[in-house]
Protein backbone atom coordinates (compact mmCIF):
# COMPACT_ATOMS: atom_id res chain seq x y z
CA UNK A 1 0.00 0.00 0.00
CA UNK A 2 1.25 3.75 -0.51
CA UNK A 3 -0.13 6.19 1.53
CA UNK A 4 0.35 10.30 1.52
CA UNK A 5 0.97 12.18 4.80
CA UNK A 6 0.34 16.06 5.46
CA UNK A 7 1.56 16.91 8.71
CA UNK A 8 4.29 14.38 9.36
CA UNK A 9 6.02 16.57 11.94
CA UNK A 10 2.83 16.88 14.00
CA UNK A 11 2.46 15.14 17.33
CA UNK A 12 -0.39 13.16 14.97
CA UNK A 13 1.63 12.78 12.10
CA UNK A 14 4.81 12.03 14.30
CA UNK A 15 2.90 8.71 15.40
CA UNK A 16 1.56 7.82 11.79
CA UNK A 17 4.71 7.96 10.57
CA UNK A 18 6.16 5.78 13.16
CA UNK A 19 3.56 3.00 12.56
CA UNK A 20 3.62 3.42 8.78
CA UNK A 21 7.92 2.59 8.80
CA UNK A 22 7.06 -0.47 11.23
CA UNK A 23 3.70 -1.49 9.11
CA UNK A 24 4.54 -4.58 6.67
CA UNK A 25 1.61 -3.61 4.65
CA UNK A 26 2.70 -0.21 3.97
CA UNK A 27 5.60 -0.06 1.08
CA UNK A 28 5.56 3.63 0.23
CA UNK A 29 5.37 6.74 2.78
CA UNK A 30 4.83 10.10 0.57
CA UNK A 31 5.44 12.66 2.81
CA UNK A 32 4.79 16.37 1.76
CA UNK A 33 6.16 19.26 3.86
CA UNK A 34 7.39 22.84 3.63
CA UNK A 35 10.53 22.38 5.27
CA UNK A 36 13.21 19.29 5.02
CA UNK A 37 13.49 16.53 7.54
CA UNK A 38 16.27 14.24 8.79
CA UNK A 39 14.28 10.82 8.27
CA UNK A 40 15.90 8.34 5.91
CA UNK A 41 14.38 5.81 5.59
CA UNK A 42 14.61 3.43 2.22
CA UNK A 43 10.41 3.63 1.73
CA UNK A 44 9.86 7.38 2.85
CA UNK A 45 10.54 9.84 0.03
CA UNK A 46 10.11 13.25 0.80
CA UNK A 47 8.67 16.60 -1.32
CA UNK A 48 9.23 20.07 -0.47
CA UNK A 49 6.40 22.50 -1.36
CA UNK A 50 6.92 26.21 -0.12
CA UNK A 51 3.16 26.76 0.07
CA UNK A 52 0.75 23.67 0.49
CA UNK A 53 -2.07 25.61 -1.21
CA UNK A 54 -0.78 25.07 -4.18
CA UNK A 55 0.62 21.49 -4.81
CA UNK A 56 0.27 21.99 -8.89
CA UNK A 57 4.53 21.47 -8.71
CA UNK A 58 3.68 17.82 -7.05
CA UNK A 59 0.93 16.66 -8.55
CA UNK A 60 2.77 13.80 -10.74
CA UNK A 61 4.27 12.62 -7.29
CA UNK A 62 0.65 12.03 -6.00
CA UNK A 63 -0.09 9.52 -8.42
CA UNK A 64 -1.02 5.80 -7.58
CA UNK A 65 -1.81 6.12 -4.18
CA UNK A 66 -4.08 4.69 -1.75
CA UNK A 67 -4.40 6.29 0.88
CA UNK A 68 -3.97 10.37 2.28
CA UNK A 69 -3.54 11.25 5.98
CA UNK A 70 -3.96 14.74 6.39
CA UNK A 71 -2.73 15.58 10.05
CA UNK A 72 -2.03 19.21 9.37
CA UNK A 73 -3.86 20.99 11.97
CA UNK A 74 -3.64 24.70 13.79
CA UNK A 75 -4.95 26.01 17.32
CA UNK A 76 -8.05 28.47 17.10
CA UNK A 77 -6.57 30.30 19.79
CA UNK A 78 -6.23 34.20 19.18
CA UNK A 79 -7.60 33.27 15.42
CA UNK A 80 -10.61 35.31 13.89
CA UNK A 81 -12.77 32.96 12.05
CA UNK A 82 -11.91 33.66 8.78
CA UNK A 83 -7.98 33.19 9.46
CA UNK A 84 -8.88 29.69 11.41
CA UNK A 85 -11.29 28.95 7.99
CA UNK A 86 -8.33 29.85 5.93
CA UNK A 87 -5.64 27.24 7.71
CA UNK A 88 -8.08 24.56 8.39
CA UNK A 89 -11.25 24.75 5.67
CA UNK A 90 -9.42 26.41 3.15
CA UNK A 91 -5.92 24.68 3.13
CA UNK A 92 -7.77 21.26 3.63
CA UNK A 93 -9.49 21.07 0.95
CA UNK A 94 -6.90 22.73 -1.72
CA UNK A 95 -5.10 19.76 -0.40
CA UNK A 96 -7.68 16.94 -0.95
CA UNK A 97 -8.91 18.05 -4.53
CA UNK A 98 -5.51 17.65 -6.32
CA UNK A 99 -4.43 14.76 -4.50
CA UNK A 100 -7.62 13.55 -5.26
CA UNK A 101 -7.26 14.18 -9.04
CA UNK A 102 -4.31 12.50 -9.32
CA UNK A 103 -5.36 9.49 -7.15
CA UNK A 104 -8.87 8.59 -7.92
CA UNK A 105 -9.37 5.57 -6.12
CA UNK A 106 -7.96 6.98 -3.06
CA UNK A 107 -8.83 6.61 0.77
CA UNK A 108 -8.65 10.12 2.67
CA UNK A 109 -8.30 10.12 6.33
CA UNK A 110 -8.74 13.66 8.47
CA UNK A 111 -7.50 14.32 11.51
CA UNK A 112 -10.57 16.86 12.92
CA UNK A 113 -11.61 16.93 16.72
CA UNK A 114 -13.98 15.62 19.73
CA UNK A 115 -16.63 18.30 18.97
CA UNK A 116 -16.69 19.02 15.85
CA UNK A 117 -20.05 20.57 14.80
CA UNK A 118 -21.49 18.78 11.64
CA UNK A 119 -24.25 21.20 11.75
CA UNK A 120 -22.17 24.35 11.25
CA UNK A 121 -24.81 26.05 13.36
CA UNK A 122 -23.01 25.83 16.75
CA UNK A 123 -21.87 28.86 18.77
CA UNK A 124 -18.07 27.31 19.01
CA UNK A 125 -16.50 29.20 16.24
CA UNK A 126 -13.32 26.34 15.56
CA UNK A 127 -16.45 23.61 15.97
CA UNK A 128 -18.32 25.18 12.81
CA UNK A 129 -15.49 25.19 11.26
CA UNK A 130 -14.27 21.59 11.13
CA UNK A 131 -17.87 20.75 11.10
CA UNK A 132 -17.91 22.37 7.64
CA UNK A 133 -14.34 20.58 6.68
CA UNK A 134 -15.30 17.55 7.45
CA UNK A 135 -19.17 18.01 5.70
CA UNK A 136 -17.30 18.98 2.51
CA UNK A 137 -14.65 16.19 2.74
CA UNK A 138 -17.65 13.93 3.09
CA UNK A 139 -18.76 15.03 0.41
CA UNK A 140 -15.92 14.42 -2.23
CA UNK A 141 -16.09 11.28 -4.01
CA UNK A 142 -12.83 9.60 -2.55
CA UNK A 143 -12.62 5.78 -2.47
CA UNK A 144 -13.93 6.58 1.23
CA UNK A 145 -13.45 9.54 3.68
CA UNK A 146 -12.52 9.05 7.26
CA UNK A 147 -12.72 11.59 9.59
CA UNK A 148 -11.02 11.45 13.36
CA UNK A 149 -12.22 12.98 16.22
CA UNK A 150 -10.08 11.90 19.02
CA UNK A 151 -10.37 14.24 22.47
CA UNK A 152 -7.01 14.04 24.55
CA UNK A 153 -4.13 11.99 23.11
CA UNK A 154 -1.16 10.60 25.01
CA UNK A 155 1.34 10.87 23.66
CA UNK A 156 4.10 7.80 24.00
CA UNK A 157 7.35 7.01 22.38
CA UNK A 158 9.29 10.89 22.45
CA UNK A 159 6.31 11.94 20.50
CA UNK A 160 5.64 15.20 21.67
CA UNK A 161 3.00 17.68 20.24
CA UNK A 162 4.27 21.42 18.48
CA UNK A 163 1.90 23.63 20.08
CA UNK A 164 3.90 24.89 23.01
CA UNK A 165 1.11 25.64 25.15
CA UNK A 166 -0.54 21.61 24.99
CA UNK A 167 2.96 20.01 24.97
CA UNK A 168 3.51 21.61 28.58
CA UNK A 169 -0.12 20.76 29.27
CA UNK A 170 0.52 17.31 28.15
CA UNK A 171 3.77 17.26 30.98
CA UNK A 172 1.69 18.44 33.76
CA UNK A 173 -1.25 16.21 33.39
CA UNK A 174 1.01 13.34 32.07
CA UNK A 175 0.24 11.36 35.62
CA UNK A 176 -3.57 12.37 35.82
CA UNK A 177 -4.04 11.35 31.99
CA UNK A 178 -2.56 7.64 32.86
CA UNK A 179 -4.56 7.04 35.64
CA UNK A 180 -7.86 8.02 34.04
CA UNK A 181 -6.42 5.05 31.30
CA UNK A 182 -6.61 2.94 34.00
CA UNK A 183 -10.23 3.31 35.13
CA UNK A 184 -11.70 4.50 31.33
CA UNK A 185 -9.02 2.56 28.67
CA UNK A 186 -11.76 3.99 26.05
CA UNK A 187 -10.99 7.74 26.89
CA UNK A 188 -8.05 8.78 25.75
CA UNK A 189 -6.25 6.93 22.76
CA UNK A 190 -2.37 6.95 22.98
CA UNK A 191 -0.31 8.18 20.16
CA UNK A 192 0.53 4.62 18.62
CA UNK A 193 -3.20 3.56 19.04
CA UNK A 194 -3.96 6.76 17.09
CA UNK A 195 -1.34 6.38 14.31
CA UNK A 196 -2.30 2.40 14.20
CA UNK A 197 -6.11 3.08 13.17
CA UNK A 198 -5.67 5.43 10.75
CA UNK A 199 -3.83 3.26 8.79
CA UNK A 200 -6.25 0.55 9.52
CA UNK A 201 -8.93 2.09 7.93
CA UNK A 202 -6.74 2.91 4.56
CA UNK A 203 -7.98 0.60 2.28
CA UNK A 204 -11.34 1.89 2.55
CA UNK A 205 -13.06 -1.20 3.70
CA UNK A 206 -14.62 0.21 7.05
CA UNK A 207 -18.58 1.72 6.68
CA UNK A 208 -18.86 3.96 9.56
CA UNK A 209 -17.39 7.53 8.67
CA UNK A 210 -17.05 9.47 12.11
CA UNK A 211 -14.51 7.84 14.69
CA UNK A 212 -14.24 9.36 18.21
CA UNK A 213 -11.60 7.87 20.80
CA UNK A 214 -13.60 4.85 21.56
CA UNK A 215 -13.75 4.03 18.21
CA UNK A 216 -10.18 5.11 17.33
CA UNK A 217 -9.02 1.90 20.23
CA UNK A 218 -10.85 -0.67 18.71
CA UNK A 219 -9.73 -0.13 15.43
CA UNK A 220 -6.38 -0.21 17.00
CA UNK A 221 -6.34 -3.30 19.23
CA UNK A 222 -7.86 -5.87 16.68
Amino acid sequence: MKIIIFGATGMIGQAVMEEALKSPKIESITVVRRSPSLVQEPKVKEFLVPDLFDLSLIEDQLRSHDACLFCVGVSAAFLDENTYTHLTYDLTIKTAEPVLKSSPSLAFVYVTGQGADSTEAGRVMWARVKGQTENKLLNIPFKAAYMFRPGAILPLDGIRSKTKGYDLLYQILGPFVHLLIAINPAWCPTTPEVGRAMLAVTDGSLEKRVLDSKDIIQLANK
